[in-house]
């Protein structure tokens, strides 16, 4: 469940309060820099939200940006402070995508298009298992665990007794299609997928390949979105070495809009129910 004080969703505010002062003193952030003596991409990256902000760092920036009302000034640094505190993912060590876990902590609302994979938060232990074990073959038993852990911990946010996760799922056939781990884990697997879709707040629908072409061919993608009107929506896209999170108005429409026909060319829930079965008692044989 979403902590009191989300540091990610803490940073992200702050980051969007600093461009919007920034934007009313019009200045650009390589004045900033030039001002601060510092990189323009420490100004853009304390902008996005992106890494940790500093008291100081809050402290050089009012100046430069003469804000006169102190109040404001305790504020942001109120701020700065939340956002250095720790999430509950820290706990587990570094986690290459903890930026995304503090947003997924803290949204209201999550569409998923997944072509390849069960999404982590409908998976099964034996399945989040064989899955990274095969994806990552040179991680260690530890890491592993530890991974698997972590995506346990997510899954609370299904299950939440108040508030849970709105969470509408998009699959494609060839991530029921494909075995992981042993043909009983893919069972229980698919039993486990049609189990959450009777959730009233789980919506999970199949996208087979007799739809042929369609708008996700190039890949995975979320659409984070919060209760808060002051936090923006995220396209999260997942990558090897690094993700891209797009925050613009339009580049976010433009997925939103992409989903919808997703959503259109993929059998309806109960349809998507009797598929996914379907699958399983292959399994099964």
């Amino acid at each position: 469940m979403a902590s009191h004080v989300n540091p990610t969703v803490r940073r992200r505010r702050l980051g969007q309060e600093l461009r919007r002062l920034r934007e009313l003193k019009g200045m650009t952030a390589e004045e900033v820099a030039e001002r601060l003596l510092v990189s323009q991409s420490k100004i853009s990256r304390l902008e996005n939200g992106r890494r940790s902000i500093s008291q100081r760092d809050v402290r050089d920036l009012c100046g430069v940006y003469e804000v006169e009302d102190q109040r404001i000034v305790d504020s942001l640094m109120e701020m700065a402070r939340d956002s250095r505190q720790q999430g509950w993912w820290h706990a587990f060590g570094d986690i290459p995508y903890s930026v995304y876990i503090g947003l997924e902590t803290d949204a209201e609302s999550l569409r998923v298009y997944e072509p390849q994979l069960v999404t982590g938060l409908l998976q099964t232990r034996a399945y989040a298992e064989a899955l990274v074990h095969g994806a990552l073959p040179e991680t260690s038993t530890e890491d592993i665990d530890k991974r698997v852990q972590v995506r346990m911990r997510r899954q609370e946010r299904i299950s939440a007794e108040h508030n849970p996760l709105r969470l509408w799922v998009v699959l494609d056939e060839a991530a029921l299609r494909r075995l992981v781990g042993s043909e009983l884990v893919m069972r229980e697997q698919l039993e486990h997928l049609i189990e959450m879709s009777h959730l009233p707040h789980v919506t999970v629908q199949v996208l087979p390949f007799e739809a042929g072409a369609h708008p996700g061919l190039n890949g995975q993608y979320a659409i984070l979105e919060f209760a808060d009107a002051a936090d923006s929506s995220v396209v999260y896209l997942e990558g090897v070495t690094s993700d891209l999170y797009l925050e613009k108005a339009h580049d976010v429409q433009k997925y939103a809009v992409m989903y919808e026909h997703l959503r259109a060319q993929s059998l309806s829930v109960e349809q998507s129910r009797q598929f996914i079965s379907d699958v399983a008692k292959s399994y099964a044989r």
